[in-house]
């Protein structure tokens, strides 16, 4: 089924490392390895889910496909017109155009907003920047798309401080539509709403994917609104991916032990009992200085002795499921049924 599914933007052996420098000559003296040899695929019309712990590298991840952190390592391919492009070496025109098709909605939509600018301005600077030369051809998109959000185009001409934190967002998420993207990122877009207005967010966001056949990767650390979300979820862990599924695959069959973990943590409505919860003994490690082996090693309960000298690496299993953990590998014996 996988490979009749169009290719929108494929990423091979991506890394994002950042240098620690140190001493008056600023020596490198390490790297924080915040995305680390990851590869996916990302299909034309799905939304991606992206999940994990603060600290696993999925902001990171999605700034580095918007080409907002230039990668250390790796290739970015984006297919558009026919071709493939790789933006870690297209011309600055090139990239200009791919901002164009590519937008990302950030956390903190008041942050997102310059608080001396009313929405008008706002919207209509990135109309300017891309080549809409008239003001009447502005006003037009501007008024579309605000009201594809649910909000009236009187609402440009007041200031973000005049709107509630849902309304806001939904002016962020209308501002990124006016260039008629293909690919939208979202990072933690609800996370910092009220949950009566997550469910409107939302429900507003797989409604305008429908109406606008639109792509996205949707960033969270919530695994219920991910999975609510997604078609497929990728499960981050210390820069890593440890496990990829079809969503419902994931949550009924999930294989990693972290993400079993992350699992539990989820509140579900249960008559006659309880959850039971995982929990994940220790701290994160430090993304500077990782442990040998399987990163998760020292928070599993399934931990073996090839855990610390051999690191895992992703199996395809059943259902295009698959997973980065030595208990599923067959040739040390697949001991985790």
């Amino acid at each position: 089924m996988e490979n009749q599914k169009e290719i929108l933007y494929e990423v091979k052996n991506l890394k994002t490392h950042f240098p620690i420098k140190e001493g008056f000559f600023n020596k490198v003296t390490g790297h924080v390895k915040a995305v680390d040899n990851v590869s996916l695929e990302i299909y034309r019309g799905e939304t991606l889910g992206i999940v994990g712990e603060s600290g696993c590298g999925k902001t990171t991840l999605g700034k580095t496909l918007m080409m907002l952190q230039k990668p250390t390592e790796g290739e970015l391919i984006y297919h558009v017109d026919g071709q493939e492009k790789d933006l870690t070496k297209v011309s600055k025109e090139e990239l200009f155009n791919f901002r164009k098709k590519v937008q990302m909605v950030f956390q903190d939509p008041y942050s997102s907003l310059n608080p001396l600018k009313n929405i008008y301005e706002a919207f209509e600077e990135p109309l300017k920047v891309h080549g809409y030369k008239t003001k009447a051809e502005r006003e037009t998109i501007m008024q579309k798309v605000v009201q594809m959000v649910n909000l009236l185009p009187e609402y440009l001409y007041r200031y973000p401080h005049e709107f509630s934190g849902g309304q806001r967002q939904r002016l962020c998420i209308a501002r990124v539509l006016q260039l008629s993207p293909e690919l939208i990122i979202f990072d933690e877009p609800v996370s910092a709403l009220d949950v009566s207005i997550q469910a409107q967010v939302l429900n507003l966001v797989r409604e305008l994917q429908k109406e606008l056949n639109l792509t996205y990767v949707f960033i969270a650390h919530d695994l219920s609104v991910v999975q609510y979300m997604s078609d497929r979820i990728i499960v981050m862990y210390l820069g890593k991916i440890v496990e990829i599924a079809e969503s419902n695959e994931l949550v009924m069959n999930s294989l990693h032990p972290y993400t079993s973990a992350l699992l539990s943590a989820v509140p579900v409505p249960e008559v006659g009992g309880k959850m039971q919860r995982i929990i994940l003994e220790g701290d994160v490690p430090s993304p500077i200085n990782k442990p040998s082996g399987c990163p998760f090693r020292n928070r599993c309960r399934y931990a073996m002795d090839i855990c610390a000298k051999e690191e895992p690496v992703l199996l395809k299993k059943e259902n295009g499921h698959q997973v980065a953990c030595h208990l599923y590998d067959p040739t040390k014996g697949d001991r985790h049924a």
